[in-house]
């Protein structure tokens, strides 16, 4: 099969959370089972001289936005024979500080710049001389793709115009622009309508691709399910329900040459299911590294996230300030929000034995308190899909985790299945029911039998890209089949 993805992030050129993860893996997972891959995304600033291996393609485009005719390049990596990577060069709209925004800010112009990104995305399937047969859009950044392509079978002629899936990353993020913002997509108003990109008045580029993409998926089959409802489905579940046939719910998968204990390149001590004793020492050099005591019998909790409501990170907060008093250790890497900065550099200055917090983001880092935790705290609000909850996994860090969307998929409880467990859930989104949670970790640390039954149960787990890439080239012929 022949597939064109379009992501705004891209690992591991471009990120700011999973989006970027999931999409350079599913593109490398599906040209390493055979097919003909390209991915689109944009041309940030320093990625020309970070990776050398980018190069000038032999491509001009110059696509109508509004009464403007706005002129970009592309720029190609060919990672393999069959993977090529398609980077859309506009230096005045992607060479920034920021993907999306500066200081906490959207960048006022997003919606021209993802407008074009569309429209180029668009431009490169039609005119590639390997002609994708089906363009895979990922979240409101790539929304229009669908539209466009529709627009352009219907109205250009484009006979050969392929088919078209959206995968829905976080459905709370929709690309919302006001109404005026249309008129840069220089389509018929028709498609402006309660049906189809309009919402509330607005223009809406999730609804936009949820309207008219021959497939939709999810990262997870209970968020599927839980987007058809009015609780979560952020405004836009009558659209979905609309759309519940083509409704599909994938769980992500892990890059496992990056993400496994017994190679990463980010530890000093490598472990596996059969031989744990390098996360005994990966624990020892964690605590040193952030400044903890090196202490082998205290329990250690961590988190990577981004320091939001959504991550669940007010009842974290609320949790620990009950807990510590219980004698763990507790360490955070993660950035957001400059309130929930300042109060988790609080929480560590005042607990500076029991709590260590780094703001910002260090890949490497990331790696290492995934190997070096005993407990790993995913308290979501709603997720998904989430990621870390299955590194910590693979790396038997028990994942402590709300039962919400990729969660719940993901993480088996002892009320789920006493002898399958592999992680700690509760349902209640409040700091009382995460400090219950908590309390049940320093029991099961306190198990040591236990303990190793949930490590090795976690460390089994299936989480490789083949899974999931045959899960999703299923969906893509359904599509094929109407």
């Amino acid at each position: 099969m022949r597939i064109l993805l379009v992501s705004s992030e891209l690992h591991p050129y471009s990120k700011t959370g999973g989006l970027a993860d999931m999409v350079g893996a599913l593109a490398k997972s599906l040209a390493a089972g055979g097919h003909e891959v390209g991915v689109v995304t944009p041309l940030y600033r320093g990625l020309p001289e970070k990776f050398p291996d980018i190069k000038p393609f032999d491509w001009q485009m110059e696509v109508p936005l509004g009464e403007a005719h706005v002129r970009g390049g592309v720029m190609i990596h060919e990672v393999s024979e069959n993977l090529r990577i398609y980077f859309i060069d506009h230096r005045d709209f992607f060479f920034r500080d920021g993907l999306y925004q500066v200081g906490g800010r959207d960048f006022p112009d997003n919606a021209a710049r993802f407008i074009f990104f569309a429209k180029a995305a668009v431009h490169l399937a039609r005119f590639l001389p390997w002609q994708p047969e089906l363009v895979h859009a990922h979240d409101w950044q790539a929304g229009l793709v669908p539209m466009l392509i529709l627009d352009q079978r219907l109205r250009e002629g484009w006979g050969t115009a392929p088919l078209s899936c959206l995968t829905i990353h976080n459905l709370a993020y929709q690309g919302i622009f006001p109404k005026e913002t249309f008129e840069l997509t220089n389509l018929p108003a028709d498609y402006f309508n309660p049906h189809g990109a309009e919402f509330y008045g607005s223009l809406n580029c999730l609804k936009a691709a949820i309207a008219h993409s021959d497939v939709i998926t999810t990262v997870s089959p209970r968020y599927a399910r839980e987007i058809l409802t009015e609780a979560l489905g952020c405004g836009l579940d009558p659209a979905l329900r609309r759309r519940q046939d083509a409704l599909v719910g994938i769980l992500n998968g892990v890059d496992t040459t990056e993400w496994n204990p017994a190679t990463d390149l980010h530890l000093r001590h490598h472990f596996s299911a059969t031989r744990m004793a390098g996360k005994a020492l990966e624990k020892q050099d964690l605590q040193r590294e952030l400044a903890l005591p090196a202490q082998p019998a205290a329990p250690l909790f961590g988190t990577v996230t981004r320091l939001a409501d959504q991550k669940g990170v007010d009842i974290m907060l609320a949790a620990l300030q009950e807990m510590l008093p219980a004698g763990f250790q507790f360490v955070l890497l993660g950035s957001g929000d400059p309130f929930f900065e300042n109060a988790f550099r609080s929480l560590a200055k005042s607990n500076a034995l029991q709590v260590a917090a780094k703001i910002g983001f260090d890949n490497g880092l990331s790696h290492r308190i995934e190997a070096g935790c005993d407990f790993f705290l995913m308290p979501s609000r709603f997720e998904p899909c989430g990621l870390n909850q299955m590194y910590s996994q693979i790396y038997g860090t028990i994942p402590v985790v709300r039962r919400t969307g990729g969660l719940d998929d993901s993480v088996t409880d002892a009320l789920d299945d006493p002898k399958g467990a592999d992680g700690i859930k509760f349902s209640d989104y409040t700091s009382r029911a995460l400090a219950k949670a908590i309390r049940k970790a320093l029991v099961l640390y306190a198990t040591p039998g236990a303990l190793k039954r949930y490590r090795r149960n976690a460390m089994r787990q299936d989480y490789s890209w083949d899974r999931t890439r045959e899960e999703y080239l299923r969906t893509y012929r359904r599509a094929f089949s109407g």
